[in-house]
């Protein structure tokens, strides 16, 4: 029989692995707020608010479960009702289900990390961020840990791809980040991040043993500095600013992603030139071939 894998929060991470797992057989549902964008996906759209509680009981049936809500803004309380307070109601709920899912699977963030000084972070990391985003996510993950529901974490750094590309935008500006001390970056594609949760529910389908927590970042953890100026170079753009205030407020760290590369993934875009290339031409930012 076909399996359904339910997204709540299918926007863009979420259509995109819709696309994956119809494509793999599987029948999937989208739920967000708004299912009209869900229009001609192939993915059957759920309209649903999980601040509503009387949504959950619209929660369908499904063999897997993968939240990937985004909160509305960077704010405590929008990220409680996202992660914590959200994730918290639908364990509930899944858990008096008479058949409840294979598996669930929780998008979180390397934000949940604390580490400033580019040390190597891995699973078994200390994860002891202060900052409210990285607290929340924890409570979140804990939550899904301490469920009976067979569930997997999902820590992606940061996200880029087709309309992601702020990065892009500072450096046609003429601005780059400064050369000391090194503020070491992890990023993901978004077809990567569809394409683990795809392998991950793969893994599970095929009885394969899956971890309760994977990394999930790309190959290559570079220093922002050493970013911008590669892209700068593809843009033939000089740097005239360097960026300063906003940089010394972020986490430095090197993500490692070994666990996941074990598992059997392969990365679609292992490093930042593979990625930012692809964003760039598919964006238009390149006038000629890299």
């Amino acid at each position: 029989m076909k399996k359904t894998t339910l997204i709540l929060g299918c926007g863009d991470i979420g259509q995109a692995l819709g696309r994956e797992l119809i494509d793999a057989g599987h029948r999937v549902i989208g739920a967000r707020r708004h299912a009209a964008a869900l229009e001609g996906s192939g993915i059957e759209p759920l309209a649903l608010d999980l601040g509503d509680p009387a949504a959950l009981d619209a929660l369908p049936q499904a063999d897997y479960v993968v939240y990937v809500l985004s909160a509305d803004r960077f704010e405590e309380a929008a990220y409680r009702a996202a992660y914590p307070d959200g994730l918290k109601a639908v364990l509930r709920t899944y858990e008096r289900h008479e058949r409840p899912p294979q598996r669930l699977l929780f998008v979180s963030s390397t934000s949940v990390y604390g580490q400033k000084e580019g040390e190597r972070v891995d699973e078994e990391s200390p994860a002891e961020s202060a900052g409210f985003s990285g607290v929340l996510m924890r409570e979140a993950e804990q939550a899904l840990h301490d469920s009976p529901l067979p569930g997997t974490v999902v820590r992606f750094s940061g996200i880029y791809g087709p309309g992601r590309d702020r990065l892009i935008h500072q450096v046609l500006e003429g601005r780059i980040a400064p050369t000391a001390p090194p503020m070491y970056s992890n990023r993901i594609h978004r077809d990567d991040c569809a394409g683990v949760l795809a392998h991950l529910i793969g893994l599970s389908e095929a009885g394969q043993p899956v971890e309760p927590l994977y990394l999930a970042s790309d190959c290559e953890p570079a220093p922002l500095y050493e970013v911008m100026r590669w892209m700068a170079t593809q843009l033939k753009v000089e740097p005239t600013e360097v960026i300063q205030a906003p940089l010394r407020k972020r986490a430095s760290k090197r993500c490692d992603n070994a666990r996941l590369r074990e598992s059997g993934y392969e990365f679609r875009y292992p490093d930042y030139r593979a990625g930012y290339t692809q964003v760039m031409r598919t964006g238009g930012f390149l006038t000629q071939p890299v």
